[in-house]
């Protein structure tokens, strides 16, 4: 090799990072992901020079020796990105490009990166060995030099490359490390993915010592199954370098001790001679090995050694013996049917970006598995490569997915077309995907660029059992290259599936995969789409994307898990996405105002805003209500009650419920609570033998017959992982939990929970015509120029204040803060109505009050926005008892060109501050909306006001809580207690009323909440605000894919709803004891 250094440029006059025919220059083929002992670990603190083009960053190329450095130098982490410590500023889009689309040229302004940092190798290393540079991630294209000479040049920001640097590497002494990052390269234009764009050496750093003459390069270990998949065969290809005669041995031994305990071979090994370069095949049968699956991931350990003139190289890396095929039309492991509960993955950290440390993925992956989660797909791009390593040995199937996407080239044809965005989307498919796979997709120049990203992505991590899948990347439309990748990845493994999104005929795929697809459209599609006239088929359907979980979501999991169980063919899917991506920031003129940034936080133009915060966890990787949910609908057994007996189904697809124990308990729920949980029974269940995919049949216990009436009485039932479980199992103790009611309640009596002293009413009008009913120990305020209810006061304490803004206490209400999926849906439908600025007219007002022990007021009153003619005729009747139970009964006629939905109806009222902590009985504790309420469970439950909040990341609507009996907002500082039901026992209306509503306690209204770009911006009332709602609308997935379900809207049509009110002195709370 010269070691004078390679030329600058492949072609002269043509940078390298603007050629797609140039993205590897002087790299060493790739290879298995394996660091030896004899590595040099080279993260940690590098010297760096920004600059804003190449031509301005310094020139590796001259020695300090020889001229003075005039460039500033700083100190910069690696692995790190350079916008995230202090060097230009992060951007996010999500689909278009950040700069003008004419590939492969990049723009001028093209921010530079220069790293240096010297390294000594090890005096204990052999001094003839083959020293290698190795890194695993840089974004997005970078030369390399080493003492001053040009190495090589390496592209594709989430694969590795290797260099020998043996010439240029003096074995004593100091040698420098130069490297020159490169923000855009022609790559940039087919790294495309949903994420920020970030750069610099993201990745782990190695300088690699292995022997020079006599080494395995690389090797392909295959633990496959015979016909019948029992007994294994461990093939297992071996890339050799060899200068003279050497032994190759392969050994393996199960890693499990479990697997030893079942009577498999301890070991078992074979060895060959080889006396010259390429490759070698060994194969090595296994007796009846213990299978992988992600639900018994065994793995074995094997063992790769070639010995020559008396040195020993040894490889070890961990196996499974698991086969995976399409058959009869089914994506099946070890020849059964799979089911992906399966979520997507981008590698984030909200203070390093890319650059995530192992212990932070382990973290996500064990978040995972306690999830009931079964299959990740690395999305959109190879993950670090310590992923695989954990998903092996916890179990998870992957979809490995190359580092490729182009999606931006669909704006650059769309904009100019005009299509609109409203257009169904396979419409707009049909008039810009032919265009924009022209770019690079189509094009025969770019079909090299595509295959390395190919090879890389198989050869670095083709030996891990919980790949089952490669991918050729995402929303790259579709052209010849997706073919000769697909052609490429067969060829070299056949033993493994494809898959391709973008591919819609399943042309160089073995699935049909669609994104956000409607349930009712799924369903279609799986039976029509290539079904054969004898209703066979020869390919599945896998989501690959679904349920987008954007703040206030996802709805529709019920549904969609409903059609994957009862239609086989649809194998699952995979939720978008794992986590929210936001960056840990602060205020510009607050520094103390600390914040997840997203898109447009950091300056950065254009931007595609909050798209990037769309995750089941928060970007602390914290789960949000969204997985909490999914926990609950992806939980592997299912409970039903059949009379007098239960019905407990095995869903998994390998393993029985012996590691499962059922527990059982009985809760009776007062009005009044005791201050425990109200257990009166509880016990266990012995499971018979429950095969996988199986139903048993198991008597309800026999207190469910002792349950008395009267009481809220429900029957729980929780499996729960045994203490003694394999280490698949140790991640979560509760696996599913099922309710079911046994004893409905009686309806509340308001009366005997506030127990009143006396009962006397009187009534009191003022000189400005103001009213005060007034009872033994409360007063009720009235106004009746606007017919409302002012002032609410016990003792002379304020329950019920007074709005600034509707100057009523209590006012029926149809607006919330819209969610991130409302936002994208029905919001801009809403506003045009103008339903979050109704405006009340009097139009009747009477008062009777002849009877001393309730007094009743009838209002009517015309509920409308400005500018337009529809509006709601509200008839409201209070009846005000000397009991202190108000009750208050609304019934809503719309009239005029109303719309069709709304978010919500009920009541708001505005509560002392000093009511700061809730109780209530209904479902709990998170929140629940009619599309997300599945994990929640029925109970009574307490806790501050604060704590009923969800913090998401983009403020909007939360903290909903459904199908509740009684809410009391309570007061320590006040001692005050009030008490809402939606019907009462002896209440005039009982018999119509529903028992049920949904309620919101806090301090942040509906407007500061649309109007708050991040938490810390949240503006709270001098009030605690409650909202009683007789119905409200689901969330759907709206941002991106179906909205909300058609019967989970609310209807703008005649309703009627009660509630009933009533206030006490509260001198205990026991939500806080």
């Amino acid at each position: 090799m010269d070691t004078q250094g390679i030329p600058p440029e492949e072609v002269p006059g043509r940078p390298d990072y603007a050629n797609e025919a140039v993205f590897r220059r002087n790299t060493l083929p790739p290879r298995s992901y394996y660091i030896p002992d004899t590595s040099l670990l080279l993260n940690g603190i590098w010297r760096f020079n920004y600059a804003l083009t190449p031509a301005e960053a310094p020139d590796p190329s001259i020695a300090p020796s020889e001229a003075p450095d005039s460039f500033e130098w700083g100190d910069l982490n690696v692995p790190g990105h350079w916008q995230l410590q202090g060097h230009g500023k992060p951007q996010y889009t999500n689909v278009i490009y950040p700069f003008p689309v004419c590939p492969p040229f990049v723009p001028t302004e093209n921010p530079t990166g220069t790293y240096k940092r010297p390294f000594i190798v090890p005096g204990d290393w052999d001094r003839t060995s083959q020293l290698r540079l190795r890194f695993d991630g840089v974004d997005s294209a970078y030369h390399l030099w080493v003492n001053a000479k040009l190495v090589g040049y390496a592209q594709g920001s989430r694969n590795p490359h290797e260099f020998d640097v043996t010439p240029y590497v003096k074995r004593e002494g100091t040698n420098e490390i130069c490297v020159r990052v490169y923000q855009w390269c022609d790559g940039s234009y087919i790294e495309d993915q949903d994420q920020w764009w970030l750069s610099g050496i993201f990745r782990d750093v190695y300088l690699i010592s292995l022997p020079a003459e006599n080494r395995i390069e690389d090797w392909f270990l295959r633990g496959d199954l015979d016909s019948q998949y029992e007994h294994g065969i461990l093939n297992a290809t071996v890339k050799i370098k060899a200068s003279s005669a050497a032994t190759l041995s392969l050994a393996v031994r199960p890693l499990s001790q479990g697997a030893v305990e079942d009577g498999n071979p301890d070991a078992a090994s074979c060895e060959t001679t080889v006396n010259s370069d390429g490759d070698v095949d060994l194969t090595l049968p296994v007796k009846n090995p213990r299978k992988w699956t992600a639900e018994t991931p065994d793995l074995y350990e094997v063992e790769l050694s070639l010995t020559a003139n008396g040195s020993t190289q040894t490889i070890v890396q961990n196996v499974g013996f698991r086969s995976v095929k399409v058959e009869n039309g089914l994506i099946c492991v070890n020849g059964r049917p799979i089911r992906f509960r399966g979520v997507n993955r981008h590698d984030h950290h909200p203070l390093h970006g890319r650059a995530v440390p192992v212990e932070f993925i382990r973290r996500d992956l064990l978040l995972m598995k306690a999830h009931n989660i079964n299959a990740l797909r690395c999305s959109h791009y190879p993950s670090d490569p310590r992923i695989l390593d954990i998903a092996d040995e916890l179990g998870l199937w992957v979809i490995d997915e190359a580092d490729l996407e182009c999606h931006g080239f669909y704006d650059a044809v769309a904009r100019p077309l005009n299509i609109p965005e409203e257009m169904d989307y396979e419409e707009r498919k049909k008039l810009a995907f032919p265009q924009a796979a022209k770019y690079t997709s189509d094009d025969s120049s770019w079909e090299a660029a595509y295959l390395d990203r190919m090879e890389q992505l198989i050869a670095r991590d083709k030996n891990h059992p919980s790949v089952i899948i490669w991918s050729l990347g995402n929303e790259a439309f579709y052209g010849r290259n997706h073919q000769a990748m697909y052609d490429y990845a067969k060829r070299v493994d056949p033993g493994r599936l494809v898959h391709y999104e973008g591919d819609p005929q399943a042309k160089s795929a073995d699935m049909y995969s669609y994104m956000y697809t409607p349930v009712s459209k799924l369903i279609e599609l799986a039976k029509i789409e290539g079904v054969k006239p004898d209703g066979s088929f020869e390919k599945p359907i896998v989501l690959c994307e679904y349920a987008h979980a954007m703040g206030n979501g996802p709805g529709w999991l019920e549904d969609y898990e409903q059609a994957f169980q009862t239609h086989a063919r649809l194998q699952g899917g995979f939720i978008w996405e794992w986590a929210n991506h936001g960056l840990l920031t602060h205020g510009k003129d607050d520094v103390s105002k600390k914040f997840y940034g997203y898109g447009g936080d950091f300056g950065d133009e254009p931007n595609d805003k909050t798209f990037v915060m769309d995750g089941l966890l928060f970007s602390s990787h914290d789960p949000t209500p969204g997985l909490i949910e999914l926990k609950k609908i992806y939980q592997p057994i299912k409970v039903s009650v059949e009379g007098d007996n239960l019905l407990v189904s095995n869903l998994y697809n390998f393993v029985d419920l012996k590691h499962i124990h059922v527990r059982w308990r009985i809760n009776e729920f007062p009005s009044v609570p005791r201050g425990d949980d109200n257990l009166v029974f509880y016990g266990t269940l012995d499971l018979p033998t429950v095969d996988p995919g199986e139903t048993v049949t198991i008597p309800l216990p026999d207190a469910v017959k002792q349950a008395k009436p009267g009481l809220d009485t429900w029957l729980t039932i929780e499996s729960l992982l045994r203490e003694e479980q394999p280490s698949p199992f140790k991640h979560s103790s509760r696996v599913a939990i099922f309710q079911h009611q046994l004893i409905s309640p009686a309806i509340q009596d308001l009366a005997a929970w506030r127990a009143p002293e006396n009962n006397t009413l009187s009534i009191w009008r003022a000189p400005t015509g103001k009213i005060e009913f007034r009872g033994d120990d409360f007063t009720v305020f009235f106004d009746p120029a606007r017919a409302y209810i002012t002032r609410w006061e016990l003792n002379n304490e304020p329950i019920l204040e007074q709005d600034p803004n509707t100057h009523a206490a209590i006012i029926p209400s149809f607006w919330r803060a819209p969610t991130d999926n409302d936002r994208a849906g029905s919001l801009q439908y809403w506003e045009r109505f103008g339903v979050n600025a109704m405006t009340s007219q009097l139009r009747g007002f009477n008062l009777d009050d002849s009877n001393s022990e309730k007094m009743v007021i009838t209002t009517t009153h015309f509920l409308s926005p400005p500018i337009l003619s529809w509006g709601y005729t509200a008839k409201t009747t209070y009846i005000i008892r000397a009991t202190g139970v108000v009750h208050i009964r609304v019934t809503l006629t719309p009239s005029g060109s109303h719309p069709e939905h709304v978010p919500r109806v009920g009541l708001n009222l505005r509560l002392n501050r000093g009511l700061d902590s809730v109780e209530w009985h209904g479902l709990g504790p998170g929140e629940s909306y009619p599309d997300k309420k599945s994990a929640q469970l029925i109970a009574t439950w307490g806790m501050d006001i604060d704590k009923l909040q969800t913090p998401y990341e983009v403020p909007q609507e939360n903290g909903n809580r459904m199908k509740t009996r009684y809410v009391d907002v309570i007061g320590d500082d006040v001692q005050l207690a009030l008490r809402a039901a939606a019907s009462e026992e002896g209440g005039p209306w009982s018999s119509n009323a529903d028992p049920e509503f949904s309620f919101v306690a806090t301090r942040h209204s509906a407007e500061a909440l649309q109007k708050a770009a991040h938490p810390c911006d949240l503006v709270e009332e001098d009030a605690t605000l409650l909202r009683l709602d007789a119905k409200v609308a689901g969330v759907g997935t709206a941002a991106c894919g179906p909205g909300v379900r058609e019967d989970l809207l609310v209807k703008v049509e005649d309703i009627t709803f009660e509630f009933a009110l009533a206030a006490r002195i509260e001198w205990f709370n026991w939500v806080r004891t």
